[in-house]
């Protein structure tokens, strides 16, 4: 198997890995989550998701389509890379374990499927702003909050480029 092809296999659907995180966590494995639309990858993305893994045994990162990034309302230019090539960088970094593509606004759905034992959202948010805290929280999971690296974003990186 090519290293490519080892970055696309990272690359899942719900389903194809819901009984696989079940079996891991029966092993007492930590299975953490979080998300984003990851548009434009930078230091921040990096020193975020590394500090996720962290929290646990495997990092699944689920990750907004196309389609649901339009229902964010980030402008009609994003996201700036298509799913596929955001996917694919986002698997190819050594601390992420799986990646899956959500079309909803929110992974409310997503969490509630793959019921993970930890979940991670950047500390702009306040827990009960975090879709599906309240999922984990329910089952005895934790909510973990990381500070941001300052000064990184894809929409200052893309307003120093249009500027």
């Amino acid at each position: 198997m090519s290293t490519l092809d080892h970055v696309k296999a990272k690359i899942q659907t719900k389903e194809s890995l819901r009984f696989f995180l079940n079996s891991q966590q029966f092993f007492g494995k930590k299975i953490v989550f979080t998300n984003g639309v990851f548009d434009l990858m930078h230091l921040g993305h990096v020193d975020y998701l590394s500090k996720a893994k962290d929290c646990g045994h495997l990092l699944v990162v689920g990750m907004n389509s196309d389609a649901s990034v339009k229902m964010l309302n980030k402008g009609d230019a994003r996201p700036l890379q298509d799913q596929t090539s955001r996917a694919t960088v986002l698997a190819s970094l050594q601390f992420v374990d799986y990646v899956i593509i959500f079309d909803e606004e929110t992974p409310y759905d997503l969490i509630k499927f793959l019921q993970p034992d930890v979940l991670v959202k950047g500390a702009d948010y306040k827990v009960e702003q975090i879709a599906g805290h309240d999922i984990v929280l329910a089952r005895g999971g934790e909510v973990k909050l990381i500070e941001l690296v300052q000064g990184y974003s894809t929409t200052a990186i893309e307003k120093k480029i249009k500027g």
